[in-house]
């Protein structure tokens, strides 16, 4: 492609986009700039600290159980509070547990302080990820959670390399660095983001009582097949977990050192920064039935080549292939889940898929640690492939009969009519909008959002 073919698809994937969506972009690349507990963690107990890797794992997966205990509760947060606050007090409470974590030594404290930092650093998820959605048109949101996920390997290529050379000299380095980007975040949110959540409106037959229909967690539960994307969703989380969790134990077992990780895992990142938005225009409008089939294959059978790799070439190699697994399942997973979402329980439809994410950081510890040290490591990437199979059985499955786009077109008309964006859904809200009628046990789930858009740790 010619250098003006090159930048006629960078503003065409940039265009269109409002101004608030570029704030809160912004606002999440400066956070992963300063990535570091998630990444190093592994690194710091069992080579700085000496501790064995199950105690690793189990510290990474009190770090994972934070996460599930607040994702519920930022969902609930995120609709009740708002996306705005929710942001500020998750980010400055990760800023505040991540620099306590640097200064603890005994291993209770370290514990102790892991789980409350999982559960600070996953509470603002849930509201991101609605306000992207209040905020971007549905036919634009495929790419704007992919340009979203792009600022998050943007920061992480570069904050991954330059962390690895900081650990050898100093990991408490590392974690206030971590704070003070955290801290930054924050004040981005704080000065330039404006509150999106869609206020409240009866339903047609209910304005005489003066009432509206809530969604409410037990709503989301009995949502049949949003449960199941959220089921999937962990599994596929399980696998990419292993990146930071199985990966570094492995290579560290093998005799390479925390700067060996750094480089070979920045490979994704870079990968991620180079193809994620040529990748997002190819599979933009195709079919997200065969594209999360392909991810889960891809994902599964990137990690159980790990098995043979013995140098950091081929690590990176393997790298690549799950790192476009990565790529593909991320910007569509999550159109999905707002494609399935009502508006005025976004916060609480993302809480359960956010959690899902969680209960992986929480799992995938414990299962890398526990069969590295008892089996081998090749055990470990040998179940990955296994995981990925059956991931993408499930979703061929699932994805039978998914709602059309019809219902899509319907709302992306009536967008345009207010003129897109989160003030248009504040001033005229949508009744159909409201939480889905629930099916009896045995049937389909009703569709729960008339709101739909073609499109991930």
């Amino acid at each position: 492609m010619s250098v003006a073919g090159l930048g006629r698809t960078a503003r065409e994937s940039v265009s269109g986009l409002p101004r608030e969506f570029w704030w809160l972009w912004t606002s999440t690349l400066v956070n992963r700039l300063g990535a570091f507990v998630a990444t190093f963690m592994a690194l710091y107990l069992t080579l700085d600290r000496g501790y064995s890797a199950s105690y690793a794992g189990l510290v990474a997966a009190l770090h994972g159980l934070g996460g599930v205990v607040s994702s519920l509760g930022a969902g609930v947060m995120t609709d009740r509070l708002g996306r705005r606050p929710t942001m500020l007090i998750a980010q400055t409470s990760t800023a505040v547990s991540v620099a306590v974590l640097g200064f603890m030594v005994h291993p209770v404290a370290i514990a102790a302080v892991a789980f409350l930092v999982g559960m600070a650093s996953n509470a603002s998820r849930p509201a991101v990820q609605a306000m992207m959605a209040d905020i971007v048109r549905p036919e634009d949101r495929v790419r704007a959670f992919s340009l979203n996920y792009w600022a998050i390997n943007l920061g992480f290529a570069v904050s991954s390399a330059g962390a690895g050379f900081v650990a050898e000299y100093s990991y408490l380095a590392g974690f206030l660095g971590e704070a003070a980007m955290t801290l930054a975040c924050a004040v981005v949110v704080f000065a330039k983001v404006p509150e999106s959540r869609p206020e409240e409106t009866a339903a047609p037959g209910r304005a005489a009582r003066g009432d509206v229909d809530e969604v409410r967690l037990s709503t989301v539960l009995r949502d049949g097949r949003f449960m199941g994307v959220v089921g999937l969703s962990f599994v596929i989380a399980l696998i990419f977990q292993q990146g930071y969790v199985g990966l570094p134990v492995a290579m560290g077992a093998d005799g390479f050192s925390s700067s060996d990780f750094g480089t070979a895992v920045a490979v994704n990142g870079v990968l991620i920064v180079v193809l994620q938005i040529p990748v997002t225009r190819f599979i933009e409008h195709r079919d997200p039935r065969r594209l999360l089939v392909v991810s889960s294959l891809l994902a599964g059978y990137g990690f159980g080549l790990t098995a043979f790799a013995g140098s950091v070439a081929v690590y990176a190699l393997t790298i690549c292939v799950w790192t476009v697994a990565e790529i593909v399942n991320s910007p569509i997973q999550s159109s999905l889940v707002v494609r399935l979402s009502p508006a005025r329980g976004r916060g609480r439809y993302q809480g359960m898929y956010t959690m899902s994410w969680s209960a992986a950081a929480l799992i995938a510890p414990l299962m890398s640690g526990v069969v590295i040290d008892r089996f081998g490591a090749e055990w470990l990437w040998g179940a990955c492939a296994v995981l990925g199979t059956g991931a993408a059985l499930g979703y061929w499955l699932l994805m039978r009969n998914l709602p059309g786009e019809t219902a899509a077109k319907a709302e992306t008309g009536r967008v345009a009519e207010t003129g897109g964006g989160a003030r248009s859904e504040r001033r005229q809200p949508v009744p159909e909008q409201s939480p889905p009628k629930q099916s009896t046990p045995g049937q389909p789930p009703a569709k729960a959002s008339v709101e739909a858009s073609a499109k991930v740790g």
